[in-house]
C-alpha cells in the first residue's frame, strides 16, 4: 500500500490502530477501523454506480462525518473530490460545478436557512454533466441517499483492485481558492502533495496518538482537510469535529473532549477570546493553539498567551497550492519571534524570497515568497496561463505573498503582492499597517487596500472594526500609526465597520471591500 496516497494512510492507520478513535462527532467516537470501513461501503457502492478514476464529486457539506465518508471513499477508487462550501449560492455553485466538470454532487439536504434539495433540484439544468445527486438526509425525487449507500456490502476483490491503481501524482482534492484579491481558480490537489505537506507538520510540531485537535476550519479548505484531518490520520490522533464554528460551540468542545490542539484564523481567536462567557471554560487541555489564514497580530498573540498560558503558540502559513501547511514557526518560538515571523520552511521543502527579475534579493529585503517541494499542488484546473505564471518556473512556486527573510531563515510576512499599492513612490504593504492598526485597544479588526490618488497615485484606505461600542476616532487612528510608521505609509482615510466580509475560510475579502468603496464611498 502505497504511504504517499490518502487511501494508504487511512488503510495504514487502520492497521496500526484500530481501535483508536480518529472521529468524535456529538460525543460519539468513530475508530479507525470502523471509519476504514465505512468507507469501503461507500467506494463500494461508488463503484456499482459507475464511477472510475478521474470522476470527479463534489461535496457541499458541513465539518461532519459524511464529508470524510465520502472524500476518502473517493480517494479509494481514484476519484477526485471538488470541495464546496454550504455558504455557496446559486452563480457559486453554477460556476464552480461546471468548470470542474463535476459528475456527482453529494449535499447536505438542509439547513436551518436553506434548502439544498430545493435548490439543486431546480439548478439540475444548468448542470448539464451532473448526472448524479446524493444527499446527506432526504433529497428530491431520483436522487440518492448517502446513508443508504453506506449500507452496501463492501467488495474487497473490486477495492484492492482499484487501491493497486492509485498512483501519488493522481488528483485528489479540487479546491477553490477563497478569492480574496480576484476570481476563484480549481487547485489540483494530489495525493502526493497533500500527504507530504501533513507529515511535514505532524514532525515538525512533533504530533502523537494522544492527541485531539479541534475540526473547526471548514473541510472545504486545506486548514480543515490537510492541516487538522490529515495530519490526525498520520498521527493516529483524533478530532472532534465541530459543525461550522461557534466561539460557545468551540471552548464547550475544548473543555469536554479536553483537545490538545486548536487551530484557527485570527478571527476565530477574536472571537472566542472576546465571547463573554470565555472565562468560564477550561481550556487547560490545549497544549498547542495553531494561528494560521493570515499573520497574527501582536495584541490577539499576547491576548491568546494571557488566556491559554499552558499552551505553546505557532503561527502557520499555508496556501490551497501548497496543500496545506509550508511554513510553521518552532513551538519553542518566544513571543517576540512569534509576534514578528510567520516561521521557517518546514520538512524537506525549499523557500526563496525573489524580486520581480525573479532572483533572490538580500536578508532583510521584501520580495515574494516562492515555494519548492512535493507539498506543491499540480497546478489549477483548465487554466493554462495562470499555471504557467504561478508553478512552472524551474518547480517553484510563486505564492504572490511579499515577505523579507532573515539570517536564521525566519520569514516575515508583509501581504499579497496584488494588494501591495504604490504611495509617491513607495512600496506599501498593507499586512504591515494592519498590524500596528490592531495593535490599537479600540481595534478587532484592520483591512487596507489601495486607491487612486490623483497627488500620490496611490494611497491606503483601512476598514476597522472596533473592538467594543467606542470606536475610534480617524485623529486617534493617524497619531497610532505615526507612532510606529513611516509617514509615507499612514493610511489617507479610515472607514469604521461593524462587519467585513470573510471568505469561508475566515479571510477578509478584500475585493468585496474595494466593491464597497466603490459603490458607497464613490472612491
Amino acid at each position: 500500500m502505497n504511504a504517499n496516497t490518502a487511501a494508504g494512510c487511512l488503510k495504514e492507520a487502520a492497521k496500526r490502530s484500530p481501535n483508536a478513535p480518529f472521529l468524535i462527532e456529538g460525543g460519539q467516537k468513530i475508530t479507525y477501523s470502523q471509519f476504514d470501513h465505512y468507507t469501503d461501503r461507500l467506494a463500494t457502492a461508488f463503484l456499482q454506480k459507475g464511477f472510475s478514476p478521474g470522476d470527479k464529486i463534489g461535496i457541499a457539506a458541513l465539518n461532519q462525518s459524511e464529508w470524510l465518508f465520502t472524500f476518502f471513499a473517493a480517494a479509494k477508487i481514484g476519484a477526485e473530490t471538488v470541495a464546496l462550501s454550504p455558504r455557496f449560492r446559486e452563480s457559486e455553485f453554477e460556476y464552480m460545478c461546471n468548470h470542474s466538470d463535476l459528475r456527482a454532487i453529494v449535499s447536505i439536504a438542509a439547513l436551518p436557512d436553506f434548502d439544498f434539495s430545493e435548490f439543486f433540484s431546480s439548478l439540475s439544468s444548468r448542470l448539464p454533466k451532473v448526472d448524479t445527486y446524493i444527499f446527506i438526509g432526504e433529497g428530491f425525487r431520483g436522487s440518492y441517499s448517502l446513508a443508504d449507500l453506506m449500507e452496501t456490502e463492501a467488495d474487497e476483490e473490486q477495492l484492492s483492485h482499484s487501491l493497486k491503481n492509485i498512483r501519488e501524482e493522481d488528483n485528489i482534492l479540487m479546491i477553490y481558492t477563497s478569492g480574496t484579491t480576484g476570481n476563484p481558480k480549481g487547485t489540483m490537489i494530489t495525493n502526493q502533495s497533500i500527504t507530504a505537506s501533513a507529515r511535514a507538520q505532524v514532525r515538525h510540531f512533533g504530533m502523537k496518538s494522544h492527541d485531539v485537535a479541534i475540526g473547526s476550519l471548514p473541510f472545504n479548505h486545506v486548514g480543515g482537510i490537510t492541516c487538522t484531518i490529515m495530519a490526525a490520520l498520520l498521527s493516529q490522533s483524533s478530532v472532534a469535529l465541530v459543525p461550522s464554528f461557534r466561539p460557545d460551540t468551540v471552548l464547550e468542545v475544548i473543555q469536554s473532549e479536553k483537545a490538545t490542539i486548536f487551530g484557527g484564523v485570527p478571527t476565530m481567536y477574536l472571537m472566542m477570546l472576546t465571547f463573554k462567557e470565555h472565562a468560564s471554560y477550561d481550556l487547560s487541555s490545549l497544549r498547542l493553539c495553531i494561528a494560521g489564514g493570515s499573520n497574527v497580530e501582536p495584541e490577539l498573540c499576547d491576548m491568546i498567551r494571557d488566556r491559554i498560558p499552558q499552551a505553546q503558540m505557532a503561527n502557520l502559513y499555508g496556501l490551497s497550492e501548497t496543500s496545506g501547511a509550508c511554513v510553521l514557526s518552532n513551538i519553542t518560538d518566544s513571543p517576540e519571534q512569534l509576534k514578528k515571523s510567520i516561521g521557517v520552511a518546514i520538512g524537506d521543502f525549499e523557500v526563496k524570497v525573489v524580486g520581480d527579475d525573479e532572483r533572490e534579493v538580500a536578508r532583510g529585503e521584501i520580495g515574494e515568497l516562492v515555494i519548492r517541494g512535493d507539498c506543491v499542488a499540480k497546478g489549477y484546473y483548465k487554466n493554462e496561463s495562470e499555471t504557467a505564471r504561478s508553478f512552472q518556473r524551474g518547480g517553484w512556486l510563486f505564492t504572490g505573498d511579499m515577505v523579507s527573510m532573515d539570517e536564521e531563515d525566519r520569514i516575515s510576512f508583509k501581504g499579497r503582492k496584488k494588494e501591495m499599492y504604490v504611495s509617491g513612490g513607495y512600496n506599501i504593504f498593507p499586512g504591515e499597517v494592519e498590524n500596528v492598526l490592531v495593535s490599537h485597544p479600540k481595534v478587532q479588526m484592520a483591512a487596507g487596500i489601495g486607491v487612486p490618488d490623483e497627488l500620490f497615485g496611490e494611497s491606503g484606505v483601512y476598514f476597522i472594526v472596533p473592538s467594543g461600542e467606542d470606536a475610534p476616532m480617524e485623529s486617534e487612528l493617524e497619531a497610532h500609526c505615526r507612532k510606529y510608521l513611516a509617514d509615507y505609509k499612514i493610511p489617507k482615510s479610515f472607514v469604521v465597520t461593524r462587519d467585513v466580509p470573510l471568505t469561508p475560510a475566515g479571510k477578509i475579502q478584500k475585493v468585496k471591500l474595494k466593491e464597497k468603496l466603490e459603490e458607497q464611498y464613490n472612491i
